[in-house]
């Protein structure tokens, strides 16, 4: 398929996710969080997110790649290349003093400089495998909303094929936060520097790289997962809306916890 076909193939999928897109963009959910302590609650729910992001990319590692012995090559080389740089830059990026740490421990710095205890996260996300996800996240105290995420985002990640999860992890996932959001955090970290400036960093070296750079290299990857295969663009559109529709429902969560 020529890449003029391809470019219109991504167009589409993404003219299809806009109703979500806006509805994501415009969630009440931001302007509810006008103080400090309705920033930790957010953080509290979202670093499940923003961990089982991390899954759903090493699924893709696994999908299109060798990560097994003996190396054996998997795929073709671009698609290994594209996903490989997107790890890269996930899991070995740099905080704000330069030092290497992947975005998930980035954002559990900004938690511990919040004073939002980072435990319970830790020990939930040490004791999920995929033999006992569905029970252990049911087993939990978490939010129903943020149950129902995580559920959503391992079957996915473990039985989904592999343009399938390409989709989500490009399109439904990270790539977008609105503006408002950003200038709370902004606000806030204006007149509480001493907590907020990681969190700061955070979404906005977040905005830099997955909205920028990663979000570019998914698109690749998907287009060349999809090929010329219309049901698989069908699949990809439609696990991409089911992703975001998940996400509103995780706002929704949150939102009622405020």
């Amino acid at each position: 398929m020529s890449e003029i076909l391809l470019t219109s193939k991504i167009e589409q999928l993404q003219a299809a996710l806009m109703p979500f897109r806006r509805q994501l963009a415009d969630h009440p959910l931001y302007s509810s969080i006008k103080e400090m302590e309705n920033l930790k609650v957010f953080t509290q729910n979202h670093v499940y997110a923003v961990w089982d992001f991390m899954s759903l990319l090493k699924a893709l590692q696994i999908r299109l790649t060798s990560v097994s012995l003996p190396w054996q090559p998997v795929g073709d080389a671009e698609t290994r290349f594209l996903i490989n740089e997107i790890v890269t830059g996930e899991e070995s990026d740099v905080d704000e003093s330069g030092n290497r740490c992947s975005h998930f421990e980035l954002y559990l710095e900004a938690m511990q400089q919040l004073g939002v205890d980072t435990l319970p996260v830790l020990d939930f996300s040490a004791k999920l495998s995929a033999e006992n996800y569905q029970q252990h996240i049911a087993a939990s105290d978490l939010h129903e909303a943020v149950k129902a995420f995580l559920t959503h985002t391992f079957d996915i990640a473990f039985h989904a094929p592999t343009h399938v999860i390409a989709s989500v992890f490009t399109f439904g996932r990270e790539d977008i936060i609105p503006d408002m959001f950003i200038g709370i955090v902004r606000s806030l970290a204006s007149e509480y520097p001493e907590k907020l400036s990681i969190l700061k960093y955070y979404l906005e070296r977040h905005i830099e790289v997955d909205g920028g750079e990663h979000s570019d290299l998914g698109m690749q990857m998907v287009s060349r997962l999809c090929a010329e295969d219309e049901q698989k663009w069908q699949e990809a559109t439609d696990a991409a809306i089911q992703s975001l529709q998940m996400r509103i429902r995780l706002w929704d969560g949150i939102k009622a916890q405020l």
